[in-house]
């Protein structure tokens, strides 16, 4: 019996290309110190400090079961947007996505690996975020209605992450990316619920992205409850999203 050692050269099964550049796209977030800050670090910090102090008046007794879902918003929002867009902006300076047009990779699995880079930092935000507030004392609840909720948001701030990176400069994106963030962390409904912003500010809050996910997962996780117009208010930014980042993206 002969063995056959005639090379078959050929590119890896496309599932197999997309898991390889994912991983990659991973290993990079996680070695990043700036990205571990913004997506675990600053996240698990103001978790333990607004659950174990009252310096900001969230409303309600059970602070942990309040303070919960606007950090796992906070996580989505510092992932899914800010950390996509910075990343994927500096890879156009760079001419990274220029090089990974060379590949076997097509354009669609470049964002499918980012889009799974994307959800497996979400997964090791979560867990740690959850496994915080478990030893705080809070009661997971409604964690069915508030994967269907996370899975919108991401949608909406990934979509919203690309525009950005894809229209401008990488300088400009870091500077944008990092502002919205820290505006929606202080007043876009992410930790203090925008129902107890100040009125003239409530209404205009209620339909940004941050806040539906906020509102949403509040509902889910203390409530028990779907709460339908944040989740309609979420498609309807990822539709957007993605319409006006399939149109004005530039690779290069």
């Amino acid at each position: 019996m002969s063995l056959d050692f005639t090379p078959a050269p050929g590119a890896a099964p496309s599932y197999r290309r997309v898991i390889r550049q994912a991983s990659y796209e991973l290993k990079s977030t996680l070695r990043n110190g700036e990205q571990l800050l913004l997506t675990l670090i600053i996240p698990l910090a103001l978790l333990l400090g607004l659950s174990l102090s009252s310096i900001v008046d969230l409303g309600g007794t059970d602070r942990v079961a309040i303070v919960v879902p606007g950090i796992l918003t906070l996580a989505v929002m510092s992932a899914a947007f800010t950390s996509l867009a910075v990343a994927t902006g500096f890879e156009r300076r760079y001419g990274s996505l220029t090089l990974l047009g060379t590949t076997p990779l097509t354009r669609t699995q470049i964002l499918a690996a980012k889009g799974l880079a994307v959800a497996a930092v979400e997964i090791i935000q979560f867990a740690m975020i959850i496994g915080v507030g478990l030893m705080l004392g809070w009661s997971a609840t409604g964690i069915g209605w508030a994967i269907v909720l996370i899975i919108l948001g991401t949608a909406a701030f990934a979509s919203l992450g690309l525009l950005l990176a894809g229209v401008l400069r990488a300088e400009a994106t870091l500077a944008i990316a990092n502002g919205i963030y820290l505006i929606l962390l202080l007043a876009g409904g992410t930790i203090v619920a925008s129902d107890r912003l100040p009125s003239s500010m409530s209404a205009a809050v209620q339909i940004l992205p941050s806040a539906a996910l906020g509102t949403g997962l509040r509902d889910a996780m203390i409530q028990g409850n779907f709460a339908w117009l944040p989740a309609l208010i979420l498609i309807a930014w990822a539709g957007v999203g993605c319409g006006l980042a399939a149109r004005f993206f530039k690779w290069q």
